[in-house]
């Protein structure tokens, strides 16, 4: 199976820097074909390319969401055919919908051993609200399309600047994940990980959760006080929007709109005898005394995606707070990767009464995941936004 990733990204954006980083850092061992449409005549970034030993179609005639649709079928199908690549990379023209792109790639891919596996758009981040006032209908159709969005030249400005920048864009798309990084912090590998959404901080956290949970068999006697009180029926489930950042994990099985976690997905069942004094609060039991669980039932999911900076101090105080179930709700992990006021990264976990602070590399944006029972997300948002 062919992946192919659509990088698409306005004029000058950096896409074919970005190409570049990944095919050194991230794709060296792997069967890569780029398709380059350049809007005119001649093909400029071609040479390099060719020099690092990646095959190119160059399709310099127009561009690929308008004129070119029809050929572009025809070169893919002669690229697979020829180089039978691992990936494509496709690089469209700065003017292009990423809509169109995405339509073409689909309509060739009938009959061939392929799937569209991202599309990313590059975005500079000191000209983005110039591009949406200027060239409104491509700039933010791109951003609208793309499954990840990833910022350059954000070293060039404030942590104000970069946050305005970054809610601009969740105005025309609150799902994709945003990388705020500066490039040159982040591995390749990294990137694309990002990317095919591998990367998921809270897919990890709740398995985690819920393989706990798993081993959580047990008999109640009359004094039991094994906590499980308080995950009953009416528990409210929320389809977390991660800051909007939800991933499908189909690896981004893009039509690249959206990300949907589906936490139904992960179903459970807690089975336990009850004594005739049991006060596990673990209602709705059946006649036999089982209780059945799901694990949309009682854990939930909060999360952020930031580029603000935090201190330690910061970091250290927000951990304290979570053990205050009454404030937050039960908050039964918690893990996150924020840039530091000290020029590095901060990370962190944290359990119940115990939490660790660290110093890690940086991250492609920083975030924070919180799973526990019955959350109270507009007080995490409080205590964890800056």
């Amino acid at each position: 199976m062919t992946k192919i990733d659509i990088v698409s990204g306005f004029l000058g954006a950096g896409k074919t820097t970005l190409i570049k980083k990944l095919l050194k850092e991230a794709l060296a061992d792997t069967k890569v074909v780029l398709i380059e449409n350049e809007f005119g005549e001649i093909g400029i970034d071609g040479g390099f390319l060719k020099e690092a030993g990646i095959e190119i179609k160059e399709m310099n005639s127009g561009c690929i969401c308008c004129s070119l649709v029809g050929d572009f079928g025809t070169s893919l199908k002669e690229v697979l055919d020829t180089y039978t690549p691992e990936r494509i990379l496709i690089e469209p023209s700065g003017v292009g919908k990423l809509s169109d792109v995405m339509k073409a790639v689909q309509d060739a891919m009938t009959d061939r051993e392929v799937e569209l596996n991202s599309a990313v758009a590059v975005v500079d981040a000191c000209k983005c609200k110039m591009y949406i006032k200027n060239f409104g209908e491509f700039f933010i159709n791109q951003i609208e399309h793309a499954g990840t969005i990833i910022l350059s030249r954000t070293d060039k400005l404030s942590e104000e600047k970069l946050a305005a920048c970054v809610a601009m864009i969740r105005e025309h798309n609150e799902k994709a994940t945003i990388i705020t990084t500066p490039w040159d912090a982040l591995e390749g590998q990294d990137i694309l990980e990002t990317i095919e959404g591998a990367k998921d901080l809270e897919a990890e956290l709740m398995k985690e959760v819920l393989a706990h949970h798993e081993e959580h068999h047990h008999d109640h006697g009359p004094d039991c006080t094994c906590g499980c009180h308080d995950h009953d029926r009416d528990h409210e489930h929320h389809d977390h929007d991660h800051n909007d950042h939800e991933h499908d994990h189909d690896h981004h099985d893009h039509d690249h709109e959206h990300h949907d976690h589906d936490h139904n997905a992960h179903e459970h069942h807690h089975h336990h005898d009850h004594g005739p004094d049991c006060t596990c609060g673990c209602h709705d039991h059946d006649q036999e005394g089982h209780h059945h669980h799901h694990a949309d039932e009682i854990f939930t999911s909060w999360g952020l995606e930031t580029p603000s900076v935090y201190s330690k101090e910061d970091i250290e105080h927000i951990l304290t707070e979570l053990d205050k179930d009454e404030v937050y709700g039960l908050v039964l992990r918690a893990k996150g990767m924020v840039p530091s006021t000290d020029g590095g990264w901060i990370y962190f976990d944290y359990v119940p009464e115990e939490s660790n602070v660290r110093s890690g590399k940086p991250d492609v944006t920083g975030k924070f995941c919180v799973i526990g029972s019955k959350l109270h997300e507009d007080k995490l948002a409080e205590l964890f936004r800056k």
